[in-house]
């Protein structure tokens, strides 16, 4: 922290208007003072490390330098990775998740590591999908980093839709090898982070072929160029797709095969497996091949949504406690931007989404370890509740970390669109997030499938029992005959109510399409618009439901509990004012209810108003992570500003050259 004398004085002053211990607040947030603790020595560690400091910002860099750097920076970062596992005794993924969701490795990075994947995504899939074997094979080396893995799905034509790939694997008995092909130019794989120069192997999706049969999509671990010489192995092109909106250090590749042979232990056989004639066995459930996907939608919103939403939260807030701007009263000093009404509307309910989806995003962590626990003893029941509820938090949560971190930088005006704020990097790498891993529509739509199936089986007589996330289904309509209140609770029964509602419609509505006769799949097609919408409903239901639990279930100090309570009343308040048609329709609330909605709405603005600046710092997001002019925990922000526009390659001399080749004859040219 920065000495206090050294802090913006209007800073200062906001910091003795806190009523809640902050550290209380840090901690639950961390998931206790160890936590805490652990997570600030790992920041200490890495940033105490001066070959991380850039002396041109990343803005000036040409893409191969940029790409360049992010590789030096980041053999240092896995160094240092496998240092501190040594001197903690933890396990690298563990410790990789804490450097991921505090935002230490884009910070080092600037944008984002060019074989993160390798971490996220290649080496869960060698633990969770190979055989004992494979893994004594492959799982040593990856740990080790003495090879570098990505994970190859997407292709130029296909993404989302995992069954459309058109890799092909096809199994040749007489030499015990698969031979792997890109059949077209859609075929190509696409977009995996790393591939385009920085890792050596992939786990690839392909096709299966065995004994003439197709047997569907599989995974694969290719090595992809020569350990030596990096160059592509044979039969292999690979390359990088090219500069982006943003992430351009992820370095994503394309990748093609041309009659590719690989041993036949090669392809990852925990779940279905090919024996030495080309026997298939099938797998006991289908699903299990889609293991990794989970994990990183579930990683998606317990790591980058909550990250990039208190990131932008915390630049905004503060900068706003440092703005002054306009007379409120004439003759007066000017007020902070913070006083302004508008300015609250922007950003407080911001720092309520923070909590409600770290909140959600804990429930959805446990669940997953749940059950992959449950899965390695052969029981699948909750595999389709959890990964419903990681498709429809990852589409939901995206889409308002985006939506947020947006009305973060316009509240910033236009200080908030330089690179030096951190806000359009932040944007850059939230909206990403909405796009890959399953394309937020279409993980709606597999939401929609499961709330389909379980309403099913309520309209069947059966009692939903099994589900956390589903047990107001079974009781939804009996809510709606309570009084209306602004409390928590009623405005939680409300949220059940509009989710329920909405999936009854969804329901009903196909049903009656395919009475009348229409095709299963055009009533669906015909019904998606409401499939999306019950989705998102029942998404957001649940989060509040989530928030007001841990309320419930967790020993709060009474400053802190009425903070906390504020917070879930505001985004209680703005959420169904943001759809108040579908609460008027389907809930309890009726129009004359309106007006108090609005009047919790504003309260809560003005309740929450002494604390802001408290509750972001409660983040306790380092400066080297924020990497913000705005966001500086001292609040210098003009001294910043003016510091980062003279790291401007055009400040390194009063006349560039263009003057003399360029302007001077043109200016003569018009005299």
């Amino acid at each position: 922290m920065v000495e206090l004398q050294t802090v913006n004085e209007d800073l200062r002053n906001e910091r003795t208007k806190c009523t809640f211990n902050q550290e209380e607040l840090t901690n639950f947030i961390d998931g206790g003072a160890e936590s805490t603790d652990i997570r600030r020595n790992i920041a200490n560690f890495f940033f105490s490390d001066p070959r991380f400091k850039d002396e041109v910002p990343v803005e000036y860099l040409s893409h191969q330098e940029h790409y360049e750097q992010s590789i030096r920076k980041a053999c240092i970062f896995y160094e240092k990775m496998k240092e501190w596992e040594e001197i903690s005794n933890s396990n690298m993924l563990e410790i990789y998740t804490v450097i991921w969701t505090s935002g230490i490795d884009t910070a080092i990075l600037k944008q984002s590591i060019p074989f993160a994947v390798h971490t996220i995504m290649f080496l869960p899939s060698l633990v969770g999908q190979g055989t004992q074997e494979q893994k004594e094979e492959w799982v040593g080396r990856a740990f080790k980093y003495s090879i570098l893995g990505t994970y190859a799905q997407t292709e130029l034509g296909h993404g989302t839709f995992i069954r459309g790939l058109e890799t092909t694997c096809t199994y040749d008995p007489d030499n015990e090898e698969f031979i792997l092909n890109s059949p077209t130019l859609t075929s190509y794989k696409w977009w995996p982070g790393g591939l385009g120069h920085s890792c050596n192997y992939a786990i690839v999706l392909a096709q299966l072929y065995t004994q003439g049969i197709h047997r569907g999509i599989h995974p694969f671990i290719v090595q992809l160029r020569d350990s030596e010489t990096w160059m592509p192995m044979p039969g292999i092109k690979v390359g990088e797709i090219g500069s982006k909106m943003g992430m351009n250090s992820a370095n994503n590749g394309y990748l093609a095969f041309n009659n590719v042979r690989l041993p036949r232990m090669h392809m990852l056989m925990k779940n279905s497996k090919v024996h030495k004639d080309g026997t298939y066995e099938k797998s006991p459930h289908e699903k299990l091949t889609y293991g990794t996907m989970i994990l990183v939608r579930v990683l998606i919103v317990k790591s980058l949504v909550t990250s990039y939403l208190m990131k932008s939260a915390t630049i905004a807030i503060r900068y706003s406690a440092i703005r002054r701007q306009s007379e409120l009263k004439p003759g007066e000093r000017e007020p902070q931007v913070l006083d302004y009404q508008t300015q609250q509307y922007k950003l407080f309910p911001v720092i309520a989404s923070c909590l409600v989806y770290k909140f959600a995003a804990k429930w959805l962590w446990d669940k997953y370890s749940a059950v992959t626990s449950q899965l390695e003893r052969g029981d699948l029941v909750q595999l389709p509740e959890l990964h419903a509820m990681a498709c429809c938090l990852k589409a939901v949560g995206t889409a308002d970390a985006s939506v947020s971190v947006t009305s973060c930088r316009l509240a910033c005006g236009g200080h908030g669109y330089m690179n030096c704020s951190n806000l359009p990097n932040i944007y850059s790498l939230s909206t990403a997030t909405e796009i890959y891993e399953g394309e937020n529509t279409v993980l709606l739509l597999q939401t929609a499938r499961f709330l389909m199936k379980s309403y099913e089986t309520v309209q069947l007589g059966n009692y939903v029992s099994t589900s956390d996330s589903l047990s107001y289904l079974n009781n939804y309509n009996s809510l709606k005959k309570s009084p209306w209140t602004t409390t928590l609770d009623c405005m939680t029964s409300a949220f059940f109510q509009v989710a329920g509602s909405k999936i009854d419609d969804c329901y009903f509505t196909m049903k009656r399409l395919m009475d009348s006769g229409t095709a299963q799949e055009d009533a669906w097609n015909q019904t998606s618009i409401k499939l999306i919408q019950a989705s998102e409903a029942h998404c957001r239901a649940f989060v509040i439901s989530v928030y007001v639990k841990t309320l419930e279930t967790n020993q709060f100090s009474p400053e802190l509990m009425a903070v906390l309570t504020q917070l879930g009343e505001l985004i209680c308040a703005q959420w169904i004012l943001n759809r108040l048609g579908d609460f008027l329709q389907h809930s309890n609330l009726k129009p004359n209810d309106v007006h108090s909605i609005q009047s919790l709405l504003e309260d809560c603005l003005e309740r929450i108003r002494p604390n802001a600046v408290g509750l972001v710092d409660s983040f306790d997001i380092r400066d080297e992570i924020l990497d913000s002019a705005l966001g500086s925990y001292d609040g210098n922000v003009y001294e910043r500003l003016l510091s980062e526009a003279n790291k401007s390659p055009l400040n390194k001399e009063p006349v560039n050259r263009s003057f003399e080749l360029y302007l001077k004859p043109f200016l003569k040219s018009n005299m």
